[in-house]
């Protein structure tokens, strides 16, 4: 299926990326394309047992595809007001067809403040800062802790920060937890020259 297609199929927009309220901080929205979402869904590490949080969501395309194709429930955090509405917009004509709408949840934050409770499933595609997920790193490991799960964060087309900072941690040892599981190849969904198209996967357990 082509972008347009999948669409169409869930009866939402979020084609285009949008740099508007871009700053030093928060990165453009772009969303990931639908084959590599396909091909995430095709790994089994997301199942509709789990919930899934989506850090800048922009206007919700990975929560929507989950939600229909999966049945897991979503929440998409967003700091950009008008991209917030915009999300929330799809989500109305969304539910207008398919009733895994009630699986989604929408949250006008920025992701640090955000506190996790029961997640166990992270998505991220370079939406801010390494400063800002050391801080959101922080809020999902205090959340292992206190309610110990196995906890998965995915990461597509990573950030060559965000790789250095997961990989090797920081003086705190905040991130011992953590471990690198797996690594989900896309290159062969594109030209196949871009070494950074590929889903990082990393486990807390």
């Amino acid at each position: 299926m082509t972008e347009q297609d999948w669409e169409q199929k869930l009866n939402i927009s979020t084609t285009g990326r949008d740099d508007t309220h871009a700053d030093q901080f928060h990165h453009p929205y772009e969303p990931t394309p639908y084959c590599v979402l396909e091909r995430l869904a095709d790994s089994s590490y997301i199942t509709a047992r789990n919930t899934l949080v989506d850090y800048g969501c922009g206007k919700g395309r990975v929560d929507f595809f989950f939600a229909h194709k999966l049945g897991c429930k979503c929440v998409g955090l967003e700091y950009d007001q008008p991209i917030y509405q915009q999300a929330r917009e799809n989500w109305n004509t969304f539910a207008r067809q398919h009733q895994s709408a009630e699986n989604i949840t929408f949250f006008c934050e920025n992701a640090e403040k955000y506190e996790v409770t029961t997640a166990d499933c992270f998505y991220f595609f370079n939406p801010f800062t390494v400063e800002i997920l050391r801080s959101v790193m922080q809020q999902i490991i205090s959340s292992y802790y206190e309610n110990p799960r196995t906890m998965r964060l995915f990461f597509y087309y990573p950030d060559p920060e965000y790789v250095s900072y997961l990989l090797t941690g920081d003086s705190s040892g905040m991130l011992d937890a953590l471990y690198f599981l797996d690594e989900i190849d896309c290159r062969d969904l594109f030209d196949g020259k871009d070494e950074r198209e590929k889903i990082m996967i990393f486990e807390l357990t």
